[in-house]
């Protein structure tokens, strides 16, 4: 996780751990590797996807970075024979080349992937596997209207600039072919579009506040705060209609791109 502002919530991330979750595991489905020797799980969060790659790679040396402080921790907790380092996304360069780069829901929050991913994918070894998952979802009801409630209320003026200040990082998939074609020996990208049952509207918003919707409220002050999230949530009511069972589905799109470097 890379967002500078108040740390995350380990405790509120995990809320729908097996939802948030199962990309990394479809992921990490289609990453080709028999005996990798080092491993990087970069934006390792509270340590969900660093616990499958250590069950797929019991040999490999396996190390998590993120920058929150409050998910290292949690991290360690869980899994305290992994090394875990703290280290921004953008910025993270390993000691030596690496074997595998897996990157699960943490570079949308980096800008300029037109720099980011080539150097990303020069971190790796000849033959390594650069794996990646985004969410690509900032044209969804769910941060659209994060924008719009930022934008409408009597807090305009300390968040209205939040929706701009996070323009669409995620670039179209053939972007990031052309980007990393030249020097990769496979290249696999492909586009998920999740489908959550969700109990109500409020659990979608309880979903989005420790991810995507935190640039909006951390900002606010004690009495703006539940003014906003009321505002939005009866918004996001509006916007996802009940369905037979009366639960509301939450459509998630993701990109995953897994490139291996020519040997």
């Amino acid at each position: 996780m890379t967002v500078a502002s108040a740390d995350w919530d380990p405790a509120l991330y995990r809320t729908f751990e097996d939802e948030r979750t199962r990309p990394a595991r479809d992921l990490l489905g289609r990453v080709d590797l028999t005996s990798p020797v080092a491993i990087v799980d970069l934006g390792c969060g509270p340590g969900n996807s660093t616990e499958l790659l250590a069950e797929r790679f019991p040999g490999a040396t396996l190390t998590g970075v993120d920058s929150s402080a409050a998910m290292l921790t949690e991290a360690r907790r869980q899994l305290p024979g992994t090394e875990f380092v703290e280290g921004d996304a953008g910025r993270w360069e390993p000691s030596r080349p690496v074997d595998l780069i897996f990157a699960n829901a943490v570079l949308q929050w980096v800008p300029d992937h037109a720099r980011l991913l080539p150097r990303l994918f020069g971190l790796l070894r000849p033959g390594g596997v650069l794996a990646v998952q985004m969410p690509d979802n900032v044209d969804e009801p769910s941060h659209r209207l994060m924008r719009e409630t930022a934008e409408a209320g009597p807090w305009r003026e300390r968040i209205g600039h939040v929706g701009a200040a996070r323009a669409k990082r995620v670039l179209p998939a053939p972007a990031y072919y052309d980007l990393l074609a030249p020097w990769a020996a496979d290249l696999d990208i492909w586009r998920t579009t999740y489908r959550h049952p969700m109990a109500s509207a409020a659990a979608i918003v309880q979903w989005v506040r420790a991810t995507g919707l935190r640039p909006f409220v951390d900002p606010l002050d004690d009495g703006e705060r539940p003014a906003f999230l009321s505002r939005y949530e009866a918004a996001i009511d509006q916007a996802y209609e009940r369905r037979s069972d009366g639960r509301r589905l939450l459509a998630f799109p993701r990109l995953f791109i897994v490139a291996r470097r020519a040997a």
